[in-house]
């Protein structure tokens, strides 16, 4: 496509929409910098960032814009455009609003990982021979010979059903 001052290739592309009338125009890229289409495409950006932000953030949407971080600078606005922190303290900085996000999309604002069944069985079983080995070692000082031998007994058991055959 070319574009319509000129007849260089067009990597500017305008839709504009009045009174219901769609009507596209096709710029170079150096017709839309002396039309100023460009600065005024980042105008517009931030713009319909805020007011597409604020809907999803609800009526708080001009105290969240706001919110600026002292450390690094980005803007909570910035933040939600990018998707990322500038620095750590802007975890504290956006605290109310990323919490509220964090329910949102993960139905909780607390981090508490993940386990394999197969660890959780593991774990049980690391739990009671620990229980074993302390009771051994309790019987052994009571000198309770054959109640630690039974003890001794079922720990090895235990160790040798848990080892992958």
């Amino acid at each position: 496509m070319q574009c319509q001052n000129c007849t260089q290739p067009a990597t500017v592309h305008v839709t504009e929409i009045l009174n219901g009338q769609k009507k596209v125009k096709h710029f170079c890229p150096a017709c839309a910098e002396k039309q100023e289409l460009l600065k005024q495409q980042d105008k517009n950006l931030t713009a319909i960032l805020q007011s597409v932000i604020g809907q999803h953030v609800g009526g708080k949407t001009d105290e969240l814009s706001r919110l600026t971080c002292p450390s690094c600078g980005i803007k909570y606005m910035e933040f939600k455009a990018a998707g990322r922190c500038g620095c750590p303290e802007d975890y504290q900085v956006f605290r109310e609003p990323l919490l509220s996000l964090l329910e949102r999309i993960h139905r909780g604002n607390r981090h508490v990982g993940k386990v394999p069944h197969h660890a959780v069985k593991h774990a049980a079983l690391q739990s009671e021979l620990r229980d074993l080995r302390q009771q051994l070692r309790s019987a052994v000082e009571r000198e309770a010979y054959e109640e630690a031998a039974r003890l001794r007994d079922l720990i090895r058991q235990k160790e040798n059903a848990d080892e992958p055959q």
